[in-house]
């Protein structure tokens, strides 16, 4: 059994997989090593999702920055170290605005209020969400499918071929949604080590109803906030102040713990990400670099071998056990041999 990292990108267009793939791979190896770990990246898959969305993807190479696959958000090293602010009085803002929007837009079973108004947002701000939640929606496939499901069944498809192994699933944006919804509904037996949140939108009213409406349809009728049951080990939520797409970052208030006691743990990060003097607090590669991020990855990464020296010490336990039975036997043996002599 060995350790593999799955990684699903968030809402938009990207650059191709194999680059967008590069650039995480080079944002966690820039995070590791800037925080002094010595760990190389274990085998990791990237979940991509873009193309069922966009007809082509963004291209670095496009110099028309009114062109629709102009690539404004290259990968960049962080231009400066960014020192520590004071954001106790946002906290408390987004705290109380957080409260207020829970209690004007969800019931007690986390159905809508204001559906309206909801919808209006997701038109105008997150339209990859948008589709992703329109029923009718569907696009030509061998047979006519909901774009929902094509996107889900990508990132089940990779969780399957890689069951037998301790996954880490790093999902970020829209992709934790998409996680979330995969391991709830589709995947529920599958064991995911640890889950990965960075720059999520799960707390959002609008998406909790999205999710209490499907548990009522799949889950007998029930509609409850929990930590997806295949989830044994950790679930870990990162969220920069900033981020405005993770407004809502504790989502250890919104979400119970599983049957094996787990429930998301929050971080509060510096996301560094800029380029072109612009800063972008929700882009996954500066959550990819964060020295919290970066410490969870080297403790994974290290799990496989604290794995392979518990089985070693266990192997090596039982062979001097069954060496011990054996002498034990043979000493019987030779006992029995001098009584018969005598």
């Amino acid at each position: 059994m060995a350790n593999v990292i799955i990684q699903i990108h968030g809402l938009g267009n990207k650059p191709p997989k194999d680059l967008l793939e590069r650039w995480w791979e080079r944002a966690m190896i820039e995070g590791l090593k800037n925080n002094n770990y010595k760990t190389d990246l274990p085998k990791h898959e990237m979940v991509y999702w873009a193309d069922i969305l966009h007809d082509k993807p963004l291209n670095q190479f496009e110099k028309d920055k009114e062109s629709p696959y102009y690539l404004d958000e290259i990968y960049a090293k962080p231009s400066k170290k960014l020192l520590p602010e004071n954001h106790d009085t946002r906290k408390k803002i987004i705290g109380f605005l957080n409260r207020q929007l829970n209690r004007i837009f969800l019931n007690e079973d986390f159905s809508l209020n204001y559906s309206f108004i909801t919808d209006s947002i997701l038109s105008n701000y997150f339209t990859d969400l948008e589709t992703y939640y329109k029923e009718e929606t569907t696009v030509e496939v061998a047979s006519t499918s909901k774009i929902k499901d094509l996107i889900r069944e990508r990132l089940l498809k990779v969780l399957e071929k890689y069951q037998k192994d301790n996954i880490m699933l790093i999902a970020h944006s829209m992709g934790s949604i998409v996680a979330f919804d995969v391991l709830t509904f589709l995947a529920d037996q599958i064991k995911i080590h640890t889950l990965i949140t960075i720059g999520s939108p799960l707390g959002l009213p609008i998406v909790v109803s999205k999710i209490a409406a499907e548990q009522r349809q799949k889950l007998n009728g029930q509609s409850f906030m929990i930590t997806p049951e295949g989830v044994k080990n950790n679930w870990y939520n990162f969220s920069d102040i900033l981020d405005k797409v993770a407004l809502n970052y504790e989502l250890a208030d919104d979400f119970s713990e599983n049957k094996f006691g787990v429930k998301p743990v929050d971080f509060l990060v510096v996301n560094n990400y800029e380029i072109n003097g612009v800063a972008n607090p929700h882009k996954s590669y500066g959550y990819l670099r964060t020295p919290e991020f970066s410490k969870i990855l080297n403790g994974f990464i290290l799990s496989e071998r604290l794995t392979f020296k518990e089985k070693l010490v266990g192997r090596t336990n039982k062979y001097f056990k069954i060496t011990k039975l054996k002498l034990s036997i043979q000493k019987r043996k030779v006992r029995s041999w001098f009584r018969r002599k005598r």
